[in-house]
């Protein structure tokens, strides 16, 4: 809480809201000077950040991971979307690791096709409950539809298993492959309705360029890539398709699907090309265990992202196609474990993938393309001990820091208005070599009628503690009327926001009781730095603000101030006011 005698102390600042220092750091902070200007635009900040996926469908109408979903909906009402792999292998429906299930596609004994789409159902009824819309992944092989359907069921388990089994092959029959798609995109239809299914993405498959899920050549790829859309398509004419969700970049077979999509011969149809609404490939980041901590690699995630989007602007006639990274993620595995993983529970997860999700956008706009989201590829894994270390947003329905940068991301507005820090480590710079100096003390902002909206961070890709950030921020255009303004500072660090800090602070119980879990539950909520909004004085549309920032902290800095109406903005006409002096 800020003390009269600190405000004193500041006589320019509106707030001078001092955080901890930053973990385990005894260096003075250093001075960073971030400069925002609510009066000048620089374009649309468009919400990248609202996708969502998981390895495994099933989970989601769980417990713990439909109230996941419910926040996740939360964030912004049937415009998040949930991407999830294995929704057409066969099975009872019951999850593990890098699997799921849904037997929606059988066969009798003399090979004619039994659809049945009770499970499917039960997980997309989750998400539209849930206000969440299905980016559909239409895959894997059945096991009646496989080449080579035995073993069929993988067994993989962390550090160990081939997850490429019967459901990575190819169709015994495209013909009875293309009625299955058509029937549940009928399905869905029929279920949802024309106008709601419109909105869904639809793709084909996870990753075809690894041996891992698909095992065929990338010919015999775009043979059940172009059966599969045009059964969308003739079920649904206005349905959104799109792919081929590779791994990486995708290199040559990203070139050649591209090539394929705009003037190959369709394997499907006889026409040429195919039908493509949005393009999607992914990109992943690379930790390492290095000098006895763990050391982030942003830069081979941003890298992946400028390649793959170079590869899309060489095409004249598909570089202005919206673009999903159908997997946005500082590491390639979710259900793994391992010490250059323990980023995950903690703050650094959070700053990483707030300085990521700026600098997305930057990279599409510096690239000329059409970035339309950053699927982040991280959800729940039902009953698991607490903290467990996989990548999660939550942990036993407690929500993690990371969860929190979304709840950020999602309060700002839509027009980016010009901010610059001086602690900002420049693009070039960091898609070249990351943040292995000094950290990167960045900002973003977003403004609207009386509203402004700042996220600073303070991220580094080395856990190991450091300075914090003393950050003077200077905003200017605010209107001049504004002599008023509140302040809400929202935060992400140790002792805000941080549902495992609070669980280690208890010492780490493997079971919390009921007052605990509870007390974990509000420790995972978006946490302001005072109880109620700061009344804040400006002048002259300016206005200076002092903090500390700790490292892997992340501010949300909400500004607000009335809006002046037409009627009491315009001055009253002179026979008015004469017959008011009258009165």
């Amino acid at each position: 809480m800020t003390t009269l005698l600190h405000r004193l102390a500041c006589p320019f600042s509106l707030l001078c809201a001092l955080a901890a220092p930053g973990a385990g750091s005894t260096a003075a902070p250093f001075p960073v000077q971030i400069s925002v200007d609510a009066g000048r635009p620089i374009g649309e900040l468009k919400p990248i950040w609202r996708f969502f996926g998981a390895d495994e469908p099933n989970y989601a109408t769980m417990k713990d991971c439909r109230q996941l979903l419910n926040e996740l909906g939360s964030l912004r009402r049937n415009a998040v979307y949930f991407r999830a792999h294995n929704l057409l292998c066969s099975g009872d429906g019951t999850p593990a690791y890098k699997w799921g299930s849904t037997n929606a596609y059988t066969e009798d004994g003399l090979g004619r096709p039994l659809y049945d789409w009770t499970i499917l159902d039960r997980i997309f009824d989750t998400y539209r409950a849930s206000d969440v819309c299905p980016y559909v992944e239409v895959g894997f092989m059945p096991e009646a539809l496989s080449i080579h359907p035995r073993p069929y069921q993988h067994e993989w388990r962390p550090g160990h298993g081939d997850i490429g089994t019967g459901w990575s092959y190819p169709p015994t029959d495209y013909g009875k492959w293309s009625e299955l798609v058509y029937q549940w995109a009928k399905h869905c239809v029929e279920r949802y309705g024309e106008a709601e299914v419109s909105r869904w993405y639809w793709e084909i498959w996870n990753e075809a360029n690894l041996s891992a899920y698909w095992h065929a050549s990338p010919e015999e790829f775009l043979k059940l890539h172009d059966y599969a859309v045009a059964a969308i398509r003739r079920a649904l004419p206005t349905a959104r398709v799109g792919g081929p969700d590779c791994a990486g970049s995708g290199g040559a077979f990203m070139e050649h699907f591209l090539v394929h999509c705009v003037s190959g011969t369709n394997y499907a149809t006889g026409e040429r090309g195919t039908p493509v609404d949005f393009l999607s490939f992914h990109a992943k980041g690379q930790p390492e265990y290095a000098d006895g901590h763990v050391r982030m690699g942003i830069a081979a995630q941003l890298k992946g992202m400028e390649r793959g989007f170079d590869l899309i602007a060489a095409v004249p006639e598909l570089r202005h196609k919206p673009i999903v990274i159908g997997e946005s993620d500082p590491d390639g595995c979710a259900a793994c474990v391992g010490p250059q993983l323990g980023y995950r529970t903690g703050t650094l997860y959070a700053s990483y993938t707030t300085a990521c999700l700026a600098r997305e956008q930057d990279l599409a706009d510096q690239r000329g393309v059409n970035l339309e989201g950053a699927l982040t590829w991280a959800f729940e894994f039902e009953d698991q001990p607490f903290f467990a270390g996989q990548r999660v947003l939550a942990s036993a329905g407690i929500d993690l820091p990371v969860l929190n940068v979304f709840r950020m991301f999602s309060r700002l507005g839509q027009t980016r208005v010009l901010a610059t820090s001086s602690g900002q480590v420049p693009l070039p710079a960091i898609v070249e070599h990351g943040v292995r100096e000094t950290p990167d003390v960045g900002v973003v902002a977003t403004a609207g009628p009386g509203r402004l909206d700042v996220i600073v961070w303070h991220y580094h890709d080395d856990d190991v503690p450091g300075p914090d950030a003393a950050v003077q921020l200077q905003v200017g255009g605010l209107p001049a009327t504004a002599t008023v303004v509140e302040l809400r500072h929202f935060r992400i660090d140790k002792d805000h926001s941080d549902a495992f800090a609070a669980w280690q602070g208890m010492g780490s119980p493997p079971a919390p009781n009921a007052a605990q879990y509870a007390a974990l539950r509000r420790a995972g909520e978006l946490t302001p730095l005072a109880e109620a909004p700061e009344t804040v004085a400006a002048a002259g549309g300016r206005a200076s603000l002092r903090f500390l920032l700790p490292r892997q902290g992340v501010s949300l800095l909400e500004f607000r101030w009335p809006v002046a109406t037409a009627a009491s903005a315009a001055p009253e006409p002179a026979h008015i006011l004469m017959i008011r002096r009258r009165i």
